[in-house]
């Protein structure tokens, strides 16, 4: 065999190699992402029965109820993009976390076993979606990586893969907590 024979061959191994890579790397931000999705879902199907346990108690907090409701409602429509939904899921954990601290001002709710049941099953999912996010996000740190790093960039320029999005803290979550408020409270 011929030199310039062996060097196209492995060439075009290498990049092969280098475009299964990255298409493994894209499907495995999508296949988390899905994981995260589920989670979501399960999630925005608990905030009905949350919002019609506690609505009644709150009526000053309705603006927030109705927030989370509206925001439950653009999160569940098609064709959504994935930056759309992590956007959303930021503003729909902010809105929870109210809720979650003013259902603590009302000792009828904090006695009530539906709203207990709902926080469990809230705080449950939540630890769920903090670990499908942290997976997605590791995922996505390992595509974004391939896709900009010498030699595989060329080819995820050739594909035209774009960087992906990861999942953040709002910066109202990134504050101190104020311990003496929360008990205060």
């Amino acid at each position: 065999m011929s030199t310039p024979l062996i060097i196209l061959i492995v060439v075009v191994i290498v990049l092969i190699l280098m475009y299964n890579s990255l298409v493994g790397k894209k499907n495995q931000v999508e296949n988390i992402f899905a994981s995260v999705d589920t989670q979501l879902k399960k999630r925005y199907d608990l905030i009905p029965n949350l919002v019609a346990s506690v609505s009644k108690y709150m009526e000053h907090e309705k603006s927030t109820l109705e927030e989370v409701t509206k925001l439950r409602a653009d999160a569940n429509k098609p064709n959504i993009s994935d930056e759309q939904k992590i956007a959303l899921d930021a503003k729909i954990t902010s809105a929870l976390g109210s809720i979650m601290i003013a259902v603590e001002n009302y000792p009828e709710l904090k006695a009530n076993q539906n709203v207990m049941h709902l926080q469990h099953s809230l705080n449950e999912i939540e630890e769920q979606i903090s670990a499908a996010r942290r997976a997605y996000n590791q995922a996505v740190t390992d595509y974004n990586n391939a896709i900009e790093m010498i030699p595989t960039n060329f080819m995820a320029t050739a594909m035209n893969y774009k960087r992906k999005a990861v999942f953040e803290i709002s910066e109202g979550e990134r504050q101190n907590v104020n311990v003496k408020e929360l008990f205060n409270a």
